[in-house]
């Protein structure tokens, strides 16, 4: 159903952004969302119609916002077995496993998450995004394994896009980097942008893109002459930016391992247990899990909490790495 939203700027809000204004009055709406609209031209300041998310308004403009009905995803379904942790009727919980991209895009629009939800239920999944994103709310990367949350309705997509925005949403990754950060733990602060040199890669940018921050803390050193050092490290996401903790820890000097897309060039592995080169050349993922998912729950305002083990191929690697060490 379409609907129309007709506000009045009052003088405590002039000089604000046109989309923090829409926001601010209209709460369940993400500032993603509004600002998509904008972008689609949905929106009228004054009966003229703008595409501009950052323009100034000032007391007494009148802003007209169109919310058009939400389009039909024409998504073929994918026969793929789904972990879902919890489900009830606004939301799903998945554990997505390494090797699966979220949403249909260049070079792959059949055999995605996205496909599995239409299979699993094509009927109930939120429809406000992007029409081949239909539920997706947040992603993790391909080759990330971890717990995603997935909106079954409109509503619980909004309240929890918002949570996202308003950075409450707690995320901790378990990670196996090269080397060991120094300080051992602390918080990363940077801006993260598009690669100037990849279109597909992020890098860390002193002014420009989006603030990006990582809380970052060593769990385990592993450093003998056995094997090459590593380190167990847990990162909490203050934002969630694309490939934000590959590039952070890129930024840091630590890659982590089995990342083809930002490791440094690693020189052969000398003198290291074989059982443990083995392990590591041939894991085909980056050593990076999403191991707690919380948030408030969009119709009951409890807090929820979801955690998810290592994945077996990256335990082993943990388990080997600790007999080597003794």
């Amino acid at each position: 159903m379409e609907k129309n939203i007709n506000l009045i700027v009052e003088e405590n809000e002039n000089n604000l952004r046109l989309d923090v204004f829409v926001n601010k009055r209209e709460k369940l709406l993400s500032r993603t969302r509004i600002k998509n609209l904008i972008l689609k031209e949905k929106l009228k300041l004054n009966d003229t119609i703008i595409n501009n998310p950052s323009k100034k308004i000032y007391f007494g403009d009148k802003i007209s916002l169109e919310i058009p009905e939400p389009k039909e995803a024409s998504l073929k379904p994918y026969d793929f077995k789904l972990e879902i942790i919890y489900e009830d009727e606004d939301l799903l919980v998945i554990n997505k496993p390494a090797g699966i991209i979220m949403h249909p895009g260049a070079g792959n629009y059949d055999e995605t998450i996205v496909n599995a939800l239409i299979h699993y239920d094509k009927d109930s999944l939120s429809t406000i995004g992007d029409e081949l994103r239909p539920g997706i709310v947040h992603r993790i990367d391909k080759d990330t394994s971890g717990l995603i949350v997935v909106a079954k309705n409109n509503v619980a997509h909004e309240n929890l896009s918002h949570q996202f925005s308003e950075h409450t949403i707690t995320r901790t990754y378990q990670l196996l980097i090269w080397g060991k950060l120094r300080p051992s733990s602390g918080k990363i602060d940077t801006f993260i942008t598009r690669s100037s040199k990849n279109r597909q890669m992020m890098e860390v940018s002193s002014s420009k893109g989006k603030k990006a921050i990582t809380n970052y803390k060593t769990i385990e050193v592993f450093e003998n002459d056995k094997t090459p050092t590593l380190s167990l490290v847990e990162c909490r996401l203050e934002t969630g930016r694309t490939h934000q903790i590959r590039v952070h820890m890129t930024h840091m000097g630590n890659s982590i391992m089995g990342d083809g897309k930002y490791k440094k060039k690693y020189k052969k592995l000398k003198n290291i247990d074989t059982n443990l080169e083995n392990l590591i050349y041939k894991l085909n993922r980056q050593f990076l899990h999403a191991q707690t998912l919380g948030f408030i729950h969009p119709k009951t305002n409890k807090e929820m909490v979801f955690t998810s083990i290592l994945p077996q191929e990256l335990e082993n690697i943990l388990l080997l790495l600790r007999n080597t060490s003794k």
